[in-house]
């Protein structure tokens, strides 16, 4: 048996019975309904926000969501197959500080790179042996990796801020190539990497079956354990990439209990339309929605809006995304 690709935005129907005819604006808010979004908030700050539109404020705001979209890009893959991976935070600051001691005792900028993110890797092999093998929830599961992985964090970094040895490292993340920085461009190749992998490999096909319907996709022959398994592994690995990069940008890392780097990663995953039943979503959706957050927040600060006025409103965003895939899978015929 074959098994199809299951795009979300489009709906099934029997070959006796004809689809009611949807209209035009209908079809086209359900399909790009987070785009359109996007666009009028652009052109609303454009209007109303002087120095929005600026071009050096664009490249800072697409700078500033690069570590975002380098994580969120695989964790797409993750949440379509039914899963979750709540540890990425974990990784983001764990891994940097590997990847920092290996560039100290070796003065290697390649070498510290690659093992953060093979530390990330590794932290994602874990994380998939406890979904995959232990068959243990993948939210609580991964929430408590997020200790563990903290916990070697600090034992990595001695309890004190890492610097690099190597100045040129920071040229990793702020080489500028035809006026953007290296992290945009990292972030641009991620993002097109998974957007290949998901839309156009049988393997993407398969992340789709197996968040939809993990039952029917195991009768057609797919590996779900494996299959799952390898989502955490690309999330931990590019958790790992994001953090090094993020590395480079500050000249620092620091072992921490801050957790706010995977909620960025989620909210733009979620606000761009990705279900968290599973079985449906797109990489292109979660970059939709990781500009949209980023055009919103910078939109506050340029407007000098309080800080907790801002987490208010993000939060409403998100609980607005959340319901509305909820309500949409309830009028969905069972």
């Amino acid at each position: 048996m074959t098994l199809a690709a299951i795009d979300p935005t489009e709906s099934t129907t029997t070959a006796t019975t004809p689809a009611p005819r949807v209209p035009w604006f209908k079809r086209s808010m359900s399909a790009y309904g987070i785009v359109w979004a996007a666009a009028v908030l652009f052109v609303v700050l454009a209007l109303t926000t002087p120095g929005f539109i600026g071009g050096a404020n664009l490249r800072n705001v697409l700078d500033q969501q690069s570590v975002v979209l380098i994580a969120a890009a695989p964790l797409t893959l993750t949440l379509i197959a039914g899963q979750f991976d709540v540890s990425l935070s974990a990784v983001y600051i764990t891994a940097p500080l590997v990847g920092l001691q290996v560039e100290a005792a070796t003065g290697s900028i390649v070498l510290a790179i690659l093992s953060g993110v093979v530390a990330g890797l590794l932290c994602g092999v874990f994380n998939a042996f406890l979904v995959s093998t232990c068959r243990i929830n993948s939210f609580i599961s991964t929430l408590a990796s997020s200790y563990i992985v903290v916990g070697i964090g600090y034992l990595v970094s001695g309890q004190s801020i890492l610097t690099p040895k190597n100045a040129g490292f920071r040229d990793f993340a702020t080489t500028r190539i035809l006026g953007v920085t290296t992290a945009t461009w990292i972030a641009v190749l991620v993002v097109a990497f998974f957007w290949v992998l998901l839309s156009s490999t049988r393997y993407g096909r398969y992340v789709y079956a197996t968040g939809a319907n993990t039952d029917a996709a195991v009768i057609s022959g797919v590996r779900t354990r494996r299959l799952v398994a390898s989502t955490f592994l690309l999330t931990g690995a590019g958790a790992g990439l994001a953090g090094m990069v993020n590395a480079s940008q500050s000249m620092s890392a620091q072992a921490s209990d801050d957790f706010s780097f995977v909620f960025a990663a989620l909210a733009a995953v979620v606000v761009g339309g990705t279900s968290i039943a599973g079985g449906a979503g797109t990489v292109w959706r979660t970059v939709t929605g990781a500009l949209f957050i980023a055009m919103m927040n910078n939109g506050f600060n340029l407007n000098q809006v309080e800080p907790i006025y801002q987490r208010i409103i993000l939060g409403l965003v998100i609980l607005v995304a959340v319901g509305v895939d909820a309500l949409s899978r309830s009028r969905k015929p069972s």
